[in-house]
């Protein structure tokens, strides 16, 4: 692909547990800082003790009919609106691209509603003066009908944002909602970048958000072998490193806003954030009826991103792997790197993310773009948080606990989930 053919980001937004605002998020990862704390949840097993949980989002004043339709967004969804707000203010509101120009695509990997707390205070009422096993079903229906939102059902949809995001910010053109957790971020920004380059927008933001910090996710992740013990505390999420056990789950929204060259020159006389060079996405299973991650997770999607791209793996300034931290994950994602990058092993940063902000699922690929945007517009990543050293046989890759200083103005962002779905993106810094 020319570059000439590559797509302006005009836009980012981003909140974690590191901050509200993009420039935040990129001063704390600079200065070696994780969103990674203790939290108070009283008793309870070790990987319940530790999280990433993310600054309450800042809502705008916005019109009486609209407002009152944010009651259907659960706090993830917050999160994700909160981020989306930040990328369309970069380019503010002259821009010029009519409602049916402008693509929509909201990825979610969200479980803010997955526990049933709602109910608590009416069990509670329900529960007092009786005993220890028995619940007064007529106080319990009393009780709910003044203590449980009535819309508790409506707040777990997953295209709440989506169609709020839709009508406040007149996104008319192309769109959709996805849920497919780790991966989809990159899933819904290579959709806005197709609208772009189809020619079915002048306009395509791309937003991901995910809450994973409740007990009962906390419990299945559990169930699934992947997330770590916390037996050093924050300090135990160890991506990429020999050390590793498993991911500490955070919570998040990020966005990218992208635009057609024509529409970005009308719009804006500044150059764009950056270029958008190719995104990737593939499908790998370890067997047919397996969820194992499979040996090679992300070669296929990786080589698919550098051939549409027109690149060799050494002209990349650094890979921003996934690295959630599982032993098996991480293994079969730096075995693809490797053998990705083969001569080029050496030269090339291998830069992990997420242990500055806990596993946000389908907000941490964005997340990662974003700040490898940052990272490389000034020529030099932070550390691989954590690590020490990996296994033998990636010894030849380039990772570093330490900052690094970069050559050329490319990366590579990948991500990966259950069942061996993978996106990866290749953005140049203007």
């Amino acid at each position: 692909m020319m570059d000439s053919d590559a797509i302006p980001v005009m836009g980012l937004g981003l909140i974690t547990s590191l901050g509200r605002q993009v420039a935040e998020n990129h001063e704390a990862v600079k200065g070696g800082k994780t969103g990674i704390r203790h939290l108070e949840r009283g008793e309870g097993p070790p990987y319940l003790q530790y999280g990433a949980p993310s600054l309450d989002p800042v809502i705008p004043d916005m019109p009486k009919k609209i407002f009152s339709q944010m009651k259907f967004l659960n706090r993830g969804a917050r999160l994700g609106f909160h981020a989306a707000l930040e990328a369309l203010g970069s380019l503010g509101a002259d821009h010029g691209v009519p409602p049916e120009r402008r693509a929509l695509f909201v990825a979610s990997g969200d479980h803010t509603q997955a526990g049933c707390e709602f109910m608590l205070p009416a069990i509670g009422d329900a529960l007092a003066g009786s005993g220890p096993r028995e619940l007064d079903q007529v106080k319990l229906n009393r009780s709910a009908m003044n203590k449980v939102n009535p819309f508790f059902l409506l707040d777990s949809l997953q295209n709440n944002l989506f169609s709020f995001l839709s009508a406040y910010c007149q996104f008319m053109g192309p769109n959709t909602s996805l849920a497919s957790f780790s991966p989809g971020g990159g899933h819904a920004l290579e959709l806005a970048a197709r609208s772009i380059r189809f020619g079915q927008a002048d306009m395509a933001l791309a937003v991901g958000y995910g809450s994973w910090i409740n007990d009962i996710s906390l419990y299945e992740l559990h169930g699934l072998g992947l997330l770590s013990s916390c037996r050093g505390g924050a300090s135990s999420y160890r991506p990429l490193d020999r050390g590793r056990d498993g991911f500490i789950a955070g919570e998040g929204g990020a966005a990218v806003l992208l635009m057609s060259r024509e529409a970005a020159e009308r719009a804006s006389s500044q150059y764009p954030a950056a270029l958008l060079q190719g995104c990737g996405n593939c499908s790998e299973t370890a067997s047919p009826h397996s969820i194992r991650v499979p040996d090679d997770v992300t070669v296929r999607v990786m080589q698919k991103t550098l051939e549409f791209c027109a690149m060799n793996p050494g002209d990349l300034g650094c890979v921003i792997p996934h690295g959630s931290g599982s032993r098996d994950g991480d293994r079969s994602e730096l075995n693809s790197i490797l053998k990705v990058l083969g001569e080029s092993a050496d030269r090339v940063p291998v830069w992990g993310l997420k242990a500055y902000t806990g596993h946000m699922g389908a907000a941490s690929d964005l997340a990662e773009i974003i700040l490898g945007i940052e990272a490389v517009r000034e020529q030099r990543i932070s550390g691989t948080l954590h690590f020490e050293q990996t296994e033998r046989d990636f010894l030849p890759l380039r990772i570093s606990p330490s900052a690094q200083q970069l050559r050329g103005s490319s990366f590579l962002s990948v991500s990966y989930g259950i069942g061996g779905q993978s996106s990866a993106a290749i953005v140049r810094v203007a």
